[in-house]
């Protein structure tokens, strides 16, 4: 079992920059992919990016290309979300969600195992 918690979230303005934090308390998170989905209000949840158990592989949103950066530290089984330039439209509640195995289907939400409970970014304008 992996438990995921979510951290860094808070009320920023437009063009700031925010770094979210995903860790686990178990080893095993190590060997995990770790995406990072968002669930504005009023929409479903969407993807944002994900990144390799080694951090050698990363996949972001077009949405948000250019702008997030995905990097991770195994030895503090800890994952982070460096949200830089942000728009009122990345307002939203971020969620962290790992998974073993491939990387197939990164975008979609039944591949991953596990899940924080969120943290909210806001946005102003």
């Amino acid at each position: 079992q992996v438990q995921l918690v979510e951290s860094g979230g808070g009320l920023v303005q437009a063009g700031g920059s925010l770094r979210l934090s995903c860790a686990a308390s178990s080893r095993t998170f190590r060997n995990c992919h770790v995406a990072w989905f968002r669930r504005a209000p009023g929409k479903e949840r969407e993807f944002v990016g994900v990144i390799s158990w080694n951090g050698g592989i990363t996949y972001h949103a077009e949405s948000t290309k250019g702008r997030f950066t995905l990097s991770r530290d195994n030895d503090k089984n800890t994952v982070y979300l460096q949200m830089n330039s942000l728009k009122p439209e990345d307002t939203a509640v971020y969620y962290c969600a790992a998974r073993i195995g491939s990387l197939t289907e990164y975008a979609r939400e039944a591949r991953y195992d596990y899940w924080g409970q969120g943290t909210q970014v806001t946005v102003s304008s």
